[in-house]
């Protein structure tokens, strides 16, 4: 299957295709909807079968009044449309990506969507996320549920409260990643220019969990909750200053972290990886069979990507990192990551203190 999400226009999207035969039946008016939305756009991934999955999202102002009870007046984004197709695949979890960069692009903190109750493996996608029921909606059409997101509605768990970032009780580190694997890891913090649109970015890769895999001993002191500021390393045969080639792109959340010890054997490893890693299975395996005296797997969130990177220079010069320090895994102060944070153009309201 072509792992590649597009955004296209509505005129551009094929609604014969079988995709969209279950939406025409759960809803009567779903053919003038969708030929109405012609300039719109929307999310889509296809494969040689056809449509796979498709998002369309806007943004609503003002109360939200066909809805029991009603959602108050406020500007939100709307879940229009989310369909789909099941393959035993991470497609979910990175459509509900799309999802949330999109309302942290606008600058809002509250999504909600309409679902049928038979849609459960949908609603459980949108629940594992954070969502939760509302209320209902009514129509000819039949009832539907009522399921919302709000960044500020935190629950104290770091997939539940996705993307926000728990800022207290935690520490905080930067951890450093040759560029070569941050580029499969973190696509939409690749350095095309010195500001991006994450929504414009759509590859394969960019999904809400990773798995890391690292052959520093200090990052044993990891602890679930935890929170990483990504630091890429310049090229390696860059000839240039780290001072200037070197950057800090994104903010991730450490779910949980392994040891090699914490595996059976080979296989259990690679099982577990390959779960949540953009790595082949004989690049693991190598990782895995090297002789080297430690080796753990940091499994985090990629909660947010930075709209301005931080170079090794600035890191230093305004953010007070140790210049001497030894930058494949620093531990941060708090002084140290706030200034990360406000230096590198980070919406706040999703970092909470």
């Amino acid at each position: 299957m072509n792992e590649l999400i597009q955004l296209k226009r509505f005129s551009e999207i094929n609604l014969g295709d079988s995709f969209f035969n279950s939406l025409k039946e759960d809803y009567k008016g779903f053919v003038n909807w969708f030929k109405n939305k012609a300039d719109e756009n929307a999310f889509i991934l296809e494969s040689e079968d056809g449509i796979e999955a498709f998002l369309y999202l806007k943004v609503e102002k003002g109360p939200v009044t066909d809805v029991t009870p009603y959602l108050d007046d406020h500007t939100r984004v709307k879940i229009g449309t989310m369909k789909i197709n099941p393959h035993g695949t991470r497609l979910g979890e990175r459509f509900i990506k799309k999802a949330f960069d999109f309302a942290v692009s606008k600058g809002l903190n509250e999504l909600y969507v309409t679902v049928f109750p038979k849609h459960d493996s949908l609603i459980n996608i949108y629940k594992q996320y954070g969502f939760i029921e509302h209320g209902k909606k009514i129509t000819s059409d039949g009832e539907e549920l009522v399921l919302v997101k709000s960044f500020s509605a935190l629950k104290g768990n770091v997939i539940l409260d996705y993307p926000v970032v728990i800022n207290r009780n935690v520490n905080k580190y930067l951890l450093a990643i040759y560029p070569e694997f941050h580029t499969r890891l973190f696509p939409d913090s690749i350095l095309r220019t010195e500001r991006f649109d994450v929504i414009e970015d759509v590859s394969h890769t960019n999904s809400i969990h990773k798995a890391y895999i690292s052959y520093m001993e200090d990052v044993s002191k990891l602890n679930a909750g935890d929170v990483l500021v990504i630091y890429r390393t310049k090229e390696r045969d860059d000839p240039g200053p780290a001072e200037y080639r070197s950057v800090a792109t994104s903010v991730c959340v450490v779910e949980e972290i392994k040891s090699k010890k914490d595996f059976k054997n080979r296989d259990d490893f690679v099982k577990y990886c390959m779960a949540y890693s953009v790595f082949s299975n004989n690049e693991l395996i190598k990782w895995y069979m090297a002789r080297k005296p430690y080796l753990y797997v940091i499994r985090m969130t990629y909660n947010i990507a930075m709209t301005k990177r931080l170079t090794r220079g600035q890191l230093i010069k305004d953010c007070g990192i140790e210049r001497n320090a030894y930058w494949g895994f620093i531990q941060l102060a708090d002084r140290n990551f706030n200034r990360i944070i406000e230096m590198g153009g980070i919406n706040e309201s999703l970092i909470v203190n």
